[in-house]
C-alpha cells in the first residue's frame, strides 16, 4: 500500500524531474533478470537533491510514525536502503543498522553491521521494490538474528503480483512512498510519454516477464 496518493504523485514527479526514473518504452533497458524494461529506476540519485531528499525523508518517517509507532530500529537494505534508512533513523532519533547484501568476506564475516539485539522491533527501509526477492532476504536475515520485523518501507514499488504475493507469502507489512500507477498518471499529464505508449507501459507492468515492446 502506498501512504498516500498526494505525496505518492509528488515523490513521482520529482524521480521523474531528476531522472532517477527513466522511461522508455520504444528501447527497452534490460534487467539482469534478463527482462525487457521500459522503466529504468535509480532512487539513490535523490541523495543529489535536497529538496527531494528531505521530503523522502518526513514521508519515510510520517510512514513509520502511523505503521510502526513501537520501531526500536530502522535497518537499511544494501546498498540504495543505507543513505535512506540513516536520514530516517536520525529523524526519528532511533538505531540505524544496515543488512549486507551477502556476508562480508573478511574480518567478522557479518551479515548486519551496526548492533541490532534480539527482540529488538526493527523496520526496513528499501529504495526500490521489484520482485521482493532481494529486500525479503534482508527480512530473512534480520529474523534469523532474532529481531522482531515490524515490516518494510520503500520509496517506490513497480506493484508486480508477484511482489505481493512474496511480501504475504513472508508475513511482512510493506508500505511504499509511490508506485508505478502515481507514476504513470504523472508522465502522461506532463508530456513524459505519449497517451500511446500508456497501453505499452501498463501491458509490461502486468506481464515483464513476457513482454515484447515489437508487439
Amino acid at each position: 500500500m502506498i501512504l498516500n496518493t498526494e505525496s505518492a504523485i509528488k515523490i513521482a514527479e520529482s524521480l521523474l524531474q531528476i531522472k532517477a526514473i527513466k522511461l522508455n518504452p520504444t528501447s527497452p533497458f534490460q534487467w539482469a533478470s534478463g527482462w525487457n524494461s521500459p522503466i529504468y529506476c535509480d532512487n539513490r540519485k535523490t541523495l543529489s537533491y535536497p529538496p527531494v531528499r528531505t521530503f523522502i525523508r518526513q514521508q519515510f518517517a510520517d510512514a513509520i510514525k502511523e505503521h510502526f509507532p513501537n520501531v526500536e530500529v530502522i535497518a537499511g537494505v544494501a546498498t540504495g536502503g543505507i543513505a535512506h534508512g540513516a536520514l530516517v533513523a536520525e529523524a526519528l532519533g532511533l538505531p540505524f543498522a544496515y543488512i549486507r547484501s551477502s556476508s562480508k568476506g573478511h574480518g567478522m564475516q557479518n551479515l548486519i553491521e551496526g548492533d541490532i539485539f534480539k527482540d529488538q522491533k526493527v523496520v526496513v527501509i528499501e529504495d526500490l521494490i521489484s520482485t521482493g526477492g532481494s529486500s525479503l532476504k534482508a527480512v530473512d536475515a534480520l529474523r534469523e538474528h532474532g529481531c522482531d520485523v515490524l515490516g518494510m518501507v520503500a520509496i517506490f514499488t513497480y506493484g508486480f503480483d508477484l511482489a505481493r504475493k512474496n511480501f504475504e507469502d513472508s508475513q511482512c507489512k510493506l508500505i511504499t512512498l509511490s508506485d508505478y500507477n502515481a507514476m504513470l498518471g504523472v508522465a502522461v499529464n506532463n508530456n513524459y510519454v505519449s497517451e500511446s505508449a500508456m497501453e505499452s507501459l501498463s501491458e509490461w507492468r502486468t506481464s515483464p516477464h513476457t513482454w515484447d515492446p515489437s508487439k
